[in-house]
């Protein structure tokens, strides 16, 4: 177990039998809103390929459960494939449609901030929707500063949907020089 937030938020490490529950979360927010601009909901074993390879990788995967059921996920990931991009990582994190508004993805990112301090990166970076305000206050309320936003970069259900990028420095940010 990481951590327990609250008497009814508890949050661990996944599992490959959390892989079905996540993909019933994040077919969701595919289906029906904006937070990915995935259009097509991955089935259950290429969400599992993609645990893998994020895991593989060095980088956590967690999940919150609410009075027993998972509820939630996020993880950090690759920001960018180009070696110079090795101290920056990016997070995700997406909550099931019936615990919006419980602290959920509250208690996720603030684990993902530890999680990332104990670990080589100097910077988190954070890219939403411009209409994801819950994302965006929730980022900003974690310390994480708006860089700019990519105006209509992104078409889905129709129309254009701008792309706000966000940071966190961490461990130095860049105003030291990296071990490694």
């Amino acid at each position: 177990m990481l951590m327990t937030t609250s008497p009814t938020i508890r949050l661990r490490l996944t599992t490959l039998a959390d892989i079905p529950t996540i993909q019933a979360i994040y077919a969701h927010h595919v289906l029906h809103g904006t937070a990915t601009f995935e259009e097509d909901a991955p089935s259950v074993e290429e969400m599992e390929r993609r645990f893998h390879q994020i895991t593989n990788n060095g980088y956590p995967y967690i999940v919150a459960e609410y009075e027993g059921k998972v509820c939630g996920y996020a993880y950090l990931g690759v920001y960018r494939t180009r070696r110079a991009y090795r101290f920056t990582t990016e997070n995700s994190i997406y909550v099931d449609k019936d615990y919006a508004g419980k602290g959920i993805g509250d208690a996720l990112l603030k684990e993902l901030i530890r999680l990332a301090e104990n670990g080589p990166w100097r910077l988190i970076i954070a890219v939403t929707t411009g209409d994801n305000s819950a994302s965006i206050h929730l980022h900003k309320k974690h310390g994480f500063t708006l860089v700019g936003t990519e105006p209509g970069t992104g078409f889905k259900f129709g129309r254009w949907i701008d792309t706000v990028l966000m940071y966190k420095q961490i461990n130095g940010g860049n105003s030291t020089l990296p071990e490694g």
